[in-house]
């Protein structure tokens, strides 16, 4: 269709057909709306009144900034309170959440305020060229800037500038030890050992009921935590922290299960277990994932994030999927009726990782 046609369809949906259009069919161009200019446009005083609020809020921002980074380094994680209609909850977060958001909320009511007082905002049409510049264009493009850097009045109120780059600059901070510590401090050597210990009880998770072998039916799986670290133990005076118990359950946590004593093809296995009762980690040896479904038919334990896949009647040893270590054998035995850690785990466990062999 050309400029001078225009398209006719009729109401019950056919294909359009095309007419000249006729002088009464044109519009010229409206262009743009004649500017209105703001009270800071023609007011110094506003102007200036619009400066200090948009440097007050960009300094909210770094303050939000700078108390986030202090409350990250020197707050206890574990630090709790009480707050009305809330309950409850962990002030560290509550800490940092607030921080960001005031700096988050400096910078960007800062800029908008800044843009609707101050900045150019003159409507401009800027016309299609080639993407080849000359040098012609490129002084042009150097103007261009240039008179962007006078419209939004940064050679008039360089605290603008400060105030701006300083609110910026200190917002990334946070960011940045959000995405770098944010993920919690390195293993060390926290996979090479586990708060399994030699006479400890297992325990259901997150009951904390401890386990006798009768307890235990052929192809049932029951998550389990080590004494001390689940149910009621977790309370009072002398229990462990939060922490604490996130801890344990990021590198102790287990699954037991029994099965046929027949099916068994590992000696160790055998002789680790209780009558066909065995205790594996639960912690996937690819990225550390937990691993927690089980096929009963096939005694096959499946990951979900990679479908990594342990026999276990085979010691757990990988049949599928990226990891390349089978799951650790918890040796267990009972005493006192009870199910019992008979030692810690024999290897570390958790991801395969560079100095592991």
């Amino acid at each position: 269709m050309s400029d001078d046609q225009i398209a006719v369809r009729d109401t019950h949906g056919k294909p359009a057909t095309y007419v000249e259009a006729g002088p009464a069919d044109r519009f010229e161009n409206p262009g743009l709306p004649p500017h209105r200019p703001r009270r800071a446009d023609l007011d110094e005083g506003a102007a200036k009144r619009a400066e200090h609020q948009v440097n007050a809020l960009f300094t909210l921002s770094i303050l939000g900034a700078l108390v986030f980074l202090v409350a990250y380094f020197v707050v206890d994680p574990n630090l709790r309170g009480e707050l009305i209609l809330i309950g409850p909850i962990n002030l560290y977060h509550l800490i940092l959440g607030l921080s960001l958001a005031a700096s988050m909320l400096g910078i960007g009511l800062g800029a908008v305020h800044w843009a609707k007082t101050l900045m150019s905002d003159t409507e401009v049409v800027e016309e299609r060229h080639l993407q080849a510049s000359d040098k012609a264009a490129r002084d042009e493009a150097a103007t261009i800037l240039s008179d962007g850097y006078r419209g939004a009045q940064l050679h008039r109120r360089p605290m603008l500038l400060l105030t701006a780059g300083g609110a910026l600059g200190l917002f990334a901070l946070p960011l940045a030890l959000q995405v770098v510590g944010g993920l919690g401090p390195l293993p060390g050597d926290t996979l090479e050992h586990t708060a399994w210990k030699k006479g400890l009880r297992l325990m259901i998770d997150p009951s904390g009921t401890p386990i006798t072998p009768e307890m235990v039916s052929q192809g049932s799986v029951i998550h389990v935590l080590p004494e001390g670290f689940v149910g009621e133990a977790t309370h009072g005076e002398d229990a462990p922290s939060a922490l604490e118990v996130m801890e344990v359950k990021a590198h102790s946590s287990v699954l037991l299960v029994r099965l046929n004593p027949d099916l068994i093809k590992s000696q160790k296995q055998r002789d680790w277990g209780v009558d066909g009762i065995v205790a594996y980690s639960k912690i996937c040896t690819h990225v550390g994932c937990p691993v927690a479904l089980y096929e009963r038919q096939t005694h096959h334990l499946l990951c979900p994030c990679h479908q990594s896949t342990f026999d276990m009647t085979d010691d757990c040893r990988v049949i599928f999927g990226p990891a390349k270590r089978p799951l650790p054998q918890l040796p267990i035995t009972v005493e006192n009726g009870y199910l019992v850690a008979a030692d810690g785990f024999a290897e570390p466990v958790g991801p395969s990782f560079w100095e592991r062999g």
